[in-house]
């Protein structure tokens, strides 16, 4: 009896510290079905990452060996394999990826390497694969992308290359203050106000040496003069974004600039630039990372054949 024909024809597979989403790939790139589950990085021993993926992508395979291309944290030096960063300036679609030994013969699985930069010293893993997306989007592009998140990304790009780019932890600090300190108190609310958020960027825009008294003024104004929570939220979110901007002058000044995030936090990031008359463009994040994967699988595929 012949082998059975797996539904996929190889998997696409973003692995992050908190969750883990898969694609059943067609040969031309275009997606026949999506999963997705709760198995992250962070909750993994390097024993349990093929039974995760397997549980997550059985229904999609046969009896033949179905290729995998793996991005994200699973490459790291806690994950399933240690896929070693490679150095800037480096073109994100063509990186190599990683060889990873499994006992289920039906999947063959790689990991994409992340991108390095040696100074100042930083890092990126995930990221590369979805500005090799936005790049398959948008061949050609020279200037900036800006990528944010828990970690946002300013990224310079030219000639298909990934040139430099810089860390901010701005989401993570977001997320610290506004549920596990003082602030907790004050930022219950799921709207924000625009005008706070408005002047907190320009606040810190001009005084980012502030910043540390400014967060604490929202806590004191609570307090004394009853502020609302939609604006002591957009007002936190304005001071660490614009405190960022003052960072990251140097990538956005005078640049073209598309920022492709989550659609809420892409509008607060393109208003904030625009306030400093900055050109900006807006996408949609979600579906650069299957992309990314689907370009590089494209290229490797032509490399080896």
């Amino acid at each position: 009896m012949s082998a059975s024909r797996a539904y996929a024809d190889w998997i696409a597979v973003d692995w992050g510290t908190t969750h883990l989403r898969a694609w059943a790939m067609a040969e031309d790139g275009t997606h026949k079905a999506e999963a997705r589950s709760d198995d992250g990085m962070g909750v993994l021993t390097r024993a349990e990452f093929e039974p995760a993926l397997l549980r997550l992508v059985e229904p999609w395979l046969g009896s033949r060996t179905v290729p995998v291309l793996v991005c994200g944290m699973a490459g790291s030096r806690q994950g399933w394999t240690e896929a070693p960063y490679v150095s800037v300036p480096a073109k994100p679609g063509e990186l190599a990826p990683v060889p990873v030994e499994t006992r289920d013969t039906r999947i063959r699985v790689s990991i994409l390497p992340g991108l390095s930069q040696s100074s100042p010293s930083d890092v990126m893993r995930g990221e590369e694969t979805q500005i090799a997306g936005f790049l398959a989007q948008s061949p050609g592009f020279d200037g900036i992308l800006c990528l944010p998140g828990t970690h946002t990304k300013w990224v310079h790009l030219s000639a298909e290359e990934v040139v430099s780019f810089q860390s901010f932890m701005t989401g993570e600090l977001f997320e610290l203050l506004s549920e596990r300190s003082v602030l907790r108190h004050s930022v219950r609310a799921v709207e924000t106000d625009p005008e706070a958020f408005a002047e907190a960027v320009a606040d810190t825009l001009s005084r980012p040496e502030r910043l540390a008294q400014r967060l604490f003024s929202i806590r004191a104004e609570t307090v004394l003069t009853g502020l609302g929570p939609e604006a002591a939220r957009a007002r936190l979110s304005g001071l660490l974004i614009g405190a960022e901007l003052a960072g990251a002058r140097a990538y956005w000044l005078g640049q073209e600039v598309v920022v492709a995030g989550a659609p809420a936090l892409s509008a607060l990031y393109a208003a904030a630039l625009s306030a400093q008359g900055v050109a900006v463009r807006t996408l949609d994040a979600d579906p650069l990372t299957r992309l990314g994967l689907a370009k590089t699988w494209e290229i490797q595929r032509e490399t080896t054949s």
